[in-house]
């Protein structure tokens, strides 16, 4: 009876030990309770190798190598043209054409998630109430309910939420009436920590417009971080940045530059309204945009989960056509 169950103690470890391999390979989904390791999304992480402790995990993930890129298209007269199609533009992943397009959509109701960020600073003191105002019209009439979602975010010297994600029009202007003017400006950090902080986090697999409307005279004179910095974590949050300048000059000032750069670095627009009535057709004018937008999914030719930086240039192949896109993403590190 000894040698017998021997026998079988042996077998079973034998059998045990056979199947482990293919237990390594196989997907699973774990427990509640079990710990992983982090892992981005998006990269494949191995952790179990001959040189692993007894307790490391093996986490398994699929990499996903399909972007993802909203754009708009609009004649000379800067009209949006909104019955194109696929054939009617060339793109450009890493200066070269995709490996293969998965689907090309005109899209007029993506869900919208959306980052007011008002400048409270002492410099747009002069046009605050109105701004205020314009604001919450902007966003009366943007938002559906249990559809798309927006918070406030007032920023001076420091930056600070006053009302997060929410539908509720009511709760969205209470938190814009919170906002008191006064302090200096620190526009690059509030971009970052919004694009970071609140629209980074929720990515979905569907398509989604993430965008920050930004209300400021663009003079940073505070920030921690660099407008590159905030520029890229915008990328990274695949963010569109409008901005509306508060400066009522009448000049072009080195704040009106930045607000450019921080707009054509991801795809948005930058609008300049003089008189306090144009401060609403701006407004109206990005409401009118999230609604016009196509949407492209590819997946890119020569693609390396590296980390780096990868360029996209879209145009129209139809002549007095203009494309308005981000200028690139950043690949997945492995």
């Amino acid at each position: 009876m000894k040698y017998t169950a021997s026998f079988f103690y042996l077998g079973a470890l034998v059998l045990a030990m056979a199947c482990l391999p293919l237990l390594a390979q196989s997907p699973f989904v774990a427990d509640a309770g079990t710990k992983f390791p982090v892992v981005s999304p998006g990269v494949v992480s191995r952790s179990m190798d001959s040189g692993d402790s007894a307790d490391t995990v093996l986490t398994i993930k699929k990499r996903v190598d399909e972007v993802n890129v909203l754009f708009i298209a609009t004649d000379r007269h800067g009209k949006f043209v909104r019955n194109l199609n696929q054939g009617d533009f060339s793109i450009l992943d890493d200066h070269k054409p995709p490996q293969s397009i998965v689907k090309f959509i005109r899209h007029t109701d993506l869900p919208l998630e959306l980052g007011l960020l008002v400048d409270t600073s002492g410099s747009v003191r002069s046009r605050f109430d109105f701004e205020q105002e314009a604001a919450i019209g902007f966003l009366q009439h943007t938002l559906r309910p249990n559809f798309d979602k927006a918070f406030v975010m007032g920023f001076n010297g420091r930056s600070q939420v006053v009302q997060d994600f929410t539908d509720n029009a009511t709760l969205l202007a209470t938190g814009v009436h919170r906002l008191r003017s006064g302090g200096g400006t620190a526009i690059f950090d509030a971009i970052y920590r919004a694009c970071r902080d609140r629209l980074i986090k929720g990515k979905a697999d569907h398509p989604v417009r993430r965008a920050i409307v930004v209300v400021s005279d663009g003079e940073d004179n505070q920030s921690d971080v660099s407008k590159q910095q905030a520029i890229e974590m915008a990328q990274r949050a695949e963010v569109i940045i409008y901005a509306i300048s508060t400066d009522d000059s009448g000049l072009i000032l080195r704040g009106d530059k930045t607000l450019q750069q921080l707009a054509d670095a991801t795809g948005g627009r930058a609008f300049f309204p003089y008189k306090m009535k144009d401060i609403k057709n701006s407004f109206a004018a990005i409401e009118d945009e999230l609604r016009s937008q196509y949407v492209v999914s590819y997946r890119p030719a020569d693609f390396n989960a590296d980390g780096r930086f990868r360029a996209i240039e879209i145009t129209a192949l139809k002549k007095d056509l203009q494309v308005r896109s981000r200028r690139g993403y950043y690949a997945p590190r492995q």
